[in-house]
């Protein structure tokens, strides 16, 4: 019996989050003496998924699946599933594996607990720790049926080496028709994305205007990192509203959040409350976001901000 992992992709790459999934179904798999089986489609770098202990490689190739469909991926991982003979699926917890999710625990007439942040508590009953309440508490959650399906939250695991050596093989599963079609994707291109982002420079009100996003980007750029906004500011129409995190936008569960000139409402901080590191740049001391970061300055942004640039920069020159 294999422990199914499906691996998502963006322009044929895996994403990191592919190899997190794959990390935590092999130490899954090694507690029950199983095997972990992956389920890739349209992916170039497959054979990385060996050093994160997976045993096989179900490949799939088929330009009907260019372009993410919900209804038509989760018929291709039901019938993987089906074939391994697999009773447990272990997704990621990006947007496209929270549109799969539903779709699969139909197909599998199986439960599935989202937002899983560690190995099961027991087997027997299959009990899992998942976040709750926006990131404020932790629940357990024991799945009563046959099969199950885990979310893994963002970064809750980490990567784990332990290299295999597996068999890839091509598999072509019967698709139906579909009823929806893709007719137009936007994307940015040429950064780092917020959903992929290990660190995340995120603006808010306090920076006075559009003008001022100049820093936000230079310091993005210098860390390697994401830009982000506060709602206000997206609605302002300073930022697009791709960039808003919060609860009400994209959630952020980065290494690293740095918040600059945001002063922390209740619905940004259960967006972000998942980041590791949170670290806070406001000139307002009684700023709500301060009680919940782990680190603060507080100070004028436009002033610590190109000071931060500035040594960041020549530690980078420095430690080259």
């Amino acid at each position: 019996m294999s422990i199914l992992i499906y691996t998502e992709s963006e322009n044929g790459t895996l994403k990191k989050a592919a190899f997190e999934v794959a990390s935590y179904a092999a130490a899954l798999a090694a507690n029950a003496g199983s095997t972990v089986t992956a389920v890739t489609i349209n992916s170039d770098n497959t054979e990385e998924l060996y050093k994160y202990g997976v045993h096989k490689i179900l490949k799939v190739s088929n330009d009907a699946l260019t372009t993410f469909n919900a209804a038509l991926y989760a018929d291709v991982i039901k019938q993987a599933f089906d074939q391994e003979n697999a009773k447990t699926l272990v997704l990621g917890s990006a947007a496209n594996d929270k549109y799969l999710a539903p779709l699969l625990a139909i197909k599998l007439n199986a439960g599935y607990v989202p937002n899983v942040v560690a190995l099961p508590e027991s087997t027997s009953p299959l009990t899992l720790k998942r976040t709750a309440f926006t990131n404020k508490a932790f629940s357990l959650t024991q799945v009563t049926t046959e099969n199950a399906i885990i979310g893994l939250a963002k970064n809750s695991f980490g990567l784990k080496e332990a290299t295999t050596t597996g068999a890839t093989e091509d598999f072509a599963p019967t698709l139906p028709a579909s009823n929806t079609k893709v007719t137009n994707t936007d994307k940015a291109t040429g950064k780092v994305t917020i959903a992929d982002a290990e660190i995340v420079v995120s603006g808010g009100r306090g920076l006075k205007g559009p003008e001022s996003w100049g820093m936000i980007e230079e310091l993005a750029e210098t860390l390697g990192a994401a830009t982000a906004c506060s709602k206000p500011v997206s609605d302002l129409g300073w930022r697009p509203h791709g960039e808003h995190v919060g609860q009400t936008g994209k959630p952020v569960a980065s290494n690293l959040y740095i918040a600059v000139g945001i002063s922390g409402a209740i619905q940004h901080l259960a967006g972000v409350n998942a980041s590791k590191v949170k670290v806070v740049i406001n000139n307002d001391p009684e700023a709500p976001f301060f009680k919940a970061a782990d680190y603060g300055v507080v100070g004028d942004a436009f002033e610590v901000v190109p000071a931060l640039i500035e040594k960041l920069k020549e530690y980078k020159a420095n430690n080259a």
